[in-house]
């Protein structure tokens, strides 16, 4: 599977941009604010309908205009695949496939999987919960369909759940009868989930600590532990047991909306302990990780995005990953790079087809 071509109109700074890739490495240069960053965001919407920098839709539309459009043209096998995203200022995203309408975003998710190692990753890491579940929640997504459905279902439960206690609140009237229906509800779908979400762990735990001892040369033993009530074997009445908590703060305290994914290094949290170093070798491994379980569910690779890659490793890191490149072991690879003499230096001698573009405010130096 590879992207073949993209065409931009209006996305971010690319008023009209259109490309055509290899199958094996492509690598965008220029100054920071010249558009790199932006193709590859457009690549991850054309993966998984959605920019990995911005929440709103809107945000990614051309400054004074009201739309974007982006197109993808892949190749998946035999087969030819065209990919158009198009928004517009008040109204819904709009995905084709071949031309054909989505009825639902939730129906392309997974087709085209991605990775993308970017330079906030350390987030992960040293931020909240939310964005370590979001993470995992957006790794299963592309890998099971159906748990994407259960996920939908679990949050638009939570979402009645919460605007339900606030009614109690604010009207002094408690419908018990409905409340009950929600609470059965997000305690079946937070089991459901929850076991997913410890059975990924437990396939990429080795992956995790291979690619960690690799990239590192470090001998510390790292690893994932999964922090969740919904697979207590008394989790019904655990979360039934709060639910006076749950009217008093008007919100809902139990579920898999609150669980969280500890890293550690040895015994320890690696965000207390690990050194800067240790803490991007950890982020790398878990990012080839997941390439590697897209891998071997799809059966085929998935796209790897690198984006400022070099700016945030050292040179053994660097090598090291220049290694797997050399031996092959991703597909198509795009990265970008601020400084376009580095990346010709370290891509010069890899055995593999490279493409570079320049780019300077949204447009492609000839």
């Amino acid at each position: 599977m590879h992207l073949e071509s993209i065409d931009l109109i209006q996305f971010k700074n690319h008023l009209k941009t259109g490309l055509e890739f290899s199958s094996q490495l492509n690598c965008f240069t220029g100054l920071n604010g010249s558009g790199k960053t932006n193709i590859l965001d457009a690549i991850h919407y054309l993966s998984l309908t959605k920019s990995a920098v911005q929440s709103s839709d809107t945000l990614n539309i051309a400054h004074g205009m009201d739309f974007f459009a982006i197109k993808g043209q892949f190749r998946l096998g035999e087969k030819r695949l065209e990919v158009r995203c198009t928004f517009e200022t008040g109204k819904k995203k709009n995905i084709f496939q071949n031309s054909k309408a989505l009825l639902k975003t939730s129906e392309h998710v997974g087709l085209i999987p991605l990775v993308l190692i970017a330079p906030d990753d350390t987030e992960l890491i040293k931020g909240g919960s939310e964005g370590r579940r979001k993470f995992f929640d957006g790794l299963l997504s592309q890998l099971d369909h159906p748990y994407l459905e259960h996920l939908i279902r679990y949050h638009h439960f939570l979402k009645q759940r919460n605007a339900l206690l606030k009614q109690f609140a604010e009207t002094g009237r408690r419908d018990m009868t409905l409340l009950g229906s929600y609470d059965q509800e997000l305690i079946r779908l937070s089991v459901v989930l929850a076991r997913k979400r410890a059975d990924l762990l437990s396939e990429m735990a080795p992956m995790l600590q291979k690619h960690y001892s690799e990239i590192s040369q470090g001998k510390e033993e790292v690893a994932i532990s999964y922090e969740t009530e919904a697979l207590r074997d008394d989790f019904e009445s655990y979360f039934l047991s709060l639910r006076q908590k749950d009217l008093a703060t008007k919100n809902s305290n139990a579920g898999i909306h609150k669980d969280d994914f500890d890293f550690r290094i040895g015994e320890h949290p690696i965000r207390k302990i690990g050194s800067q170093g240790q803490q991007k070798s950890f982020i790398i491994s878990l990012k080839l990780a997941q390439f590697q379980v897209f891998e071997a569910a799809k059966g085929e690779k998935p796209l790897l995005l690198l984006d400022d890659i070099f700016d945030k490793l050292d040179d053994l890191r660097i090598s090291k990953l220049m290694e797997l490149i050399s031996r092959h072991t991703f597909g198509q690879i795009f990265l970008t790079d601020a400084r376009p003499e580095r990346s010709k230096g370290i891509l010069k001698d890899l055995d593999s087809e490279v493409f570079f573009f320049e780019l300077e405010n949204g447009k492609v130096k000839k």
